[in-house]
């Protein structure tokens, strides 16, 4: 089945539309996973298209690779967008809700690990929301892949450690 996108301009208003609602810069990977909701869209057009969209400042792309829209992209991309088909839309908005859903995610649930002088390591556990900060942890572990095995259990559940961490720490209430 053809895709709704006819030529380049259209993949340009995509990329704009898209780069509009991402919640922070994203890397080029982001942007072409979002950008390929329509069957008619290609890499080499999708790189042409984006790389035009740098070269002519709707875009800015940083040293880490992080494509950010700019004011002057905002402004051409609203005026554009209703051009693009509704069912287009529709398809990157949904992608683009599981795109900021996890970039709010990662945002939130921060673990790191930094070696002792003793040899051993702290990991720091951060759990935040949008108000604040709900928990910052740090404990001591004996080697890296211990550091790397309690990092990646806390991002897999944080919400369970908090849990428990307050139900150990809180009396029971009746």
């Amino acid at each position: 089945m053809p895709g709704f996108i006819q030529d380049q301009l259209e993949i340009k208003f995509l990329i704009l539309y898209i780069a509009a609602r991402v919640e922070e810069p994203v890397p080029f990977d982001a942007i072409l996973d979002l950008t390929l909701c329509d069957d008619a869209i290609d890499y080499f057009d999708f790189s042409e298209c984006l790389a035009d969209l740098v070269r002519t400042e709707h875009l800015t792309l940083d040293a880490s690779g992080l494509y950010a829209l700019t004011e002057k992209g905002r402004r051409n991309g609203a005026a554009c967008e209703s051009s693009l088909p509704y069912s287009i839309r529709q398809r990157c908005d949904k992608n683009l809700e599981a795109w900021n859903r996890r970039l709010r995610r990662r945002r939130q649930v921060k673990a790191s690990s930094e070696q002792r002088p003793n040899g051993t390591y702290t990991v720091r556990l951060q759990l935040t929301d949008d108000k604040g900060g709900l928990m910052d942890l740090k404990l001591m572990v004996v080697d890296q892949a211990q550091a790397k095995a309690v990092a990646k259990r806390f991002r897999e559940s944080p919400e369970q450690l908090y849990g428990q961490i307050l139900r150990l720490l809180l009396p029971e209430t009746p």
